[in-house]
């Protein structure tokens, strides 16, 4: 049996599928597990993951591409047409296995491509809130891994899913954070709250483009809290040096750590290390949470939040139009926690379950039981 998982997308979506191709790999040597990525930079990043799996074996490809393709998505990132054309390059490959499991939605074309031999199947990557987590062509996959009752409930409610076509409990990334981070991290010379400023790429939903440098001028002005930058990875995807010019002015300050979209963006560092989460929709906000700390939540665009599911996450700190005055703001927030903790709890206990140990092993016995029975 020959299983891929396959990265064709931003590296931040590899810690939710690769512990469980290591699991995979590690309990069934009768499964030969592949790993395949578009770009040689994502393919150094997945070995260096691996490096916490010292005694797993797993065989590699690098996606082929016409150079001049390949130059491009090396200079400017993958995106929507380059992903459809890395999948369309490389159809005969995939279709060298029985299944093939992505992080990602946009290999659902592979079936429109000929690619019919293997099962698709879908390991979600984040826990948030937002509708597009519950698009109508998740129907598609034939097996789905996904987190806890939120997630499950919510597509069963949509005809998304069937009673036989998922399996639940699995938030495979907190598998290799854990492995990685043997202790806190320091950032700061000083023992003061880090705040953890963590915007949406998208700009309709995103606090960046209205608030971002406001936020940042006011923290460069105060001494009483610290702040870590670090936006979704794709807001300046893919980041360049050229990026960091923009942010010069805040480049003495002690107070002040700008990252746009290192590894320590996408692997929980900074989600460990804060004290605040302040930022708009990004999921990360779930994997912050796993310890109930306080938030604020800034609705740049007005949006008309109250009941509705896609801002479910709002309901677990305060939530503020503006950003003026948001260190006053954020001291407000740290005043009136008490009152979102149980919140908080209910809320990762729905979004991830109880969250009592390794869940990749599960994930990779569920794609096992799933392909022995079909």
């Amino acid at each position: 049996m020959k299983i891929l998982f396959s990265y064709i997308a931003q590296p931040h979506q590899t810690l939710h599928s690769l512990p469980i191709a290591a699991e995979l790999a590690r309990s069934n040597p009768d499964f030969e597990v592949h790993i395949a990525c578009a770009t040689q930079e994502h393919m150094n990043y997945i070995h260096n993951l691996m490096k916490f799996y010292p005694t797993v074996k797993l065989h590699y490809h690098l996606l082929s591409l016409p150079s001049i393709f390949q130059t491009k998505i090396e200079h400017y990132g993958t995106n929507a047409f380059f992903k459809l054309l890395i999948l369309y390059s490389n159809r005969n490959l995939f279709n060298q296995f029985n299944a093939i499991v992505v992080p990602e939605r946009t290999s659902l074309f592979l079936k429109k491509m000929g690619v019919m031999k293997p099962k698709l199947i879908w390991t979600r990557h984040g826990a948030g809130d937002r509708a597009i987590g519950f698009a109508k062509d998740i129907r598609q996959f034939d097996f789905i891994l996904m987190a806890g009752q939120k997630i499950e409930q919510r597509l069963i409610q949509e005809c998304s899913i069937k009673h036989d076509q998922y399996k639940t409990g699995i938030y495979a990334k907190f598998d290799l954070i854990h492995r990685m981070r043997p202790r806190l991290m320091t950032f700061f010379k000083n023992d003061k709250p880090i705040i953890l400023y963590n915007p949406h790429f998208k700009k309709q939903l995103s606090s960046w483009n209205k608030f971002g440098h406001s936020i940042l001028k006011q923290f460069s002005q105060q001494n009483r809290y610290n702040l870590i930058f670090a936006p979704h990875y794709r807001l300046f995807y893919p980041s360049k040096q050229d990026d960091y010019h923009q942010f010069q002015e805040y480049n003495n300050c002690p107070n002040i750590l700008i990252d746009l979209g290192s590894s320590k963006s996408i692997d929980m560092t900074y989600t460990i290390a804060a004290n605040f989460y302040l930022g708009d929709v990004s999921s990360q906000l779930s994997e912050f949470l796993i310890t109930p700390r306080p938030c604020l939540f800034l609705n740049a665009h007005n949006v008309k939040w109250k009941n509705n599911k896609n801002y479910m996450s709002w309901t677990l700190g305060e939530v503020t139009t503006s950003s003026t005055h948001i260190i006053e703001a954020i001291d407000k927030s740290f005043l009136k926690h008490d009152k979102f903790i149980d919140l908080q709890k209910s809320y990762i206990v729905n979004t991830f379950g109880n969250l009592e140990g390794p869940t990749a092993q599960i994930g990779a016995k569920a794609i096992v039981n799933y392909l022995k029975k079909n």
